[in-house]
């Protein structure tokens, strides 16, 4: 399962905004339109979203390939700015065009193309090894019989493929040891009622979708046993962003005693901010909240609050998955002795 596919002058995107119901793929050769549908969520997820942007300079860099080495450059500024305004939230981005800067600097013209294309795909084929490290790790905290609660997507369409949390649930499956997962609908955007449990029923994988207000429920009734979700941006302390309505999950987890792991690769993790209170929380558009489907479902006139994300503190983290093994406190200094 996946949501992105280079085609050699052209990029196809899953369009993650009409799932479940269709299943549409589109091709872009223009490097703006990638960032807009960054913009819109067609793609969406951090490490997805990072190889969107690094195959957006790659459309960048042919588009602009006929112009004389100085125009080259100026147009490349421009992309890469275009692209590092799309979402500020998830450092995969970031991260990715920083990769792709690199590899500019090192030519000064449309030379660079082949060595552009070459860093894109890897970051696409990393991503892919990442995730499927981040299962096998993952999978052995599983217990046999486990009944799993996740939050928002963080699945294979999230990434480059396999995923992260889902990436856990798929490895655990395999083993025969998932019982059931527990979809968080997610609102909003209902990311885990659309995408979540579509990938999962996709997979053969027992998934039960609830409302984001049921889980405090299951958990008091002894129905859920561990919480598996993603990240945007994991601040050097463990500190970390992900979907709205994760603190709330994580506040509920450590109420009952669940253990509470959030699963990310290592282009997620931002040592160069020392803790939450730095990372950018983006907001988006109040229709976002006010309307579903092009339905209204608000009064005109009322305020809104829409972040997209919230900031989980790392005191209520009971582990970290990564590629490089599971994380347990003191976070800052086993981050520092991996990552830094």
């Amino acid at each position: 399962m996946d949501a992105i596919r280079w085609l050699g002058e052209s990029l196809a995107l899953l369009d993650q905004t009409r799932l479940p119901t269709e299943e549409i793929w589109d091709d872009y050769t223009d490097y703006r339109r990638v960032a807009e549908a960054i913009r819109r969520l067609v793609v969406r997820g951090a490490p997805a979203i990072g190889i969107a942007a690094a195959y957006a300079v790659c459309l960048a860099a042919m588009e602009f390939r006929n112009r004389a080495p100085g125009a080259f450059r100026s147009g490349m500024d421009q992309a890469l700015e275009t692209l590092a305004a799309s979402r500020p939230t998830a450092v995969n981005l970031f991260w990715a065009l920083d990769r792709m800067k690199r590899i500019l600097a090192a030519g000064v013209g449309p030379e660079v193309i082949p060595a552009l294309l070459q860093e894109a795909e890897a970051i696409h084929r990393e991503d892919i090894a990442m995730n499927r490290k981040i299962g096998r790790f993952g999978a052995e905290l599983v217990p046999h019989g486990a009944r799993i609660l996740t939050h928002c997507n963080a699945g294979a369409i999230a990434t480059g493929g396999f995923g992260t949390a889902l990436g856990v649930v798929r490895a655990a499956h395999a083993r025969g040891n998932v019982e059931m997962v527990y979809c968080d609908e997610t609102r909003p955007l209902l990311q885990g009622a659309r995408l979540t449990a579509w990938e999962l029923v996709k997979d053969g994988i027992p998934a039960t979708l609830i409302t984001d207000n049921m889980a405090a429920s299951l958990m008091a009734q002894g129905k859920i046993d561990m919480v598996f979700l993603g990240c945007d941006r994991m601040a050097r302390n463990g500190d970390f962003a992900n979907k709205i309505g994760t603190y709330g999950v994580a506040v509920l987890a450590a109420y009952h005693g669940i253990p509470f792991y959030t699963v990310l690769p290592s282009s997620t993790i931002d040592m160069s901010i020392p803790d939450g209170k730095h990372i950018v929380i983006e907001e988006r558009d109040p229709a976002e909240v006010t309307h579903f489907a092009g339905v209204q479902t608000a009064p005109e006139g009322v305020g809104v609050c829409n972040p997209a994300f919230d900031v989980t503190p790392h005191r209520l983290l009971t582990g970290i998955v990564t590629e490089k093994g599971v994380i347990h406190p003191p976070f800052d200094e086993r981050l520092a002795a991996l990552f830094g």
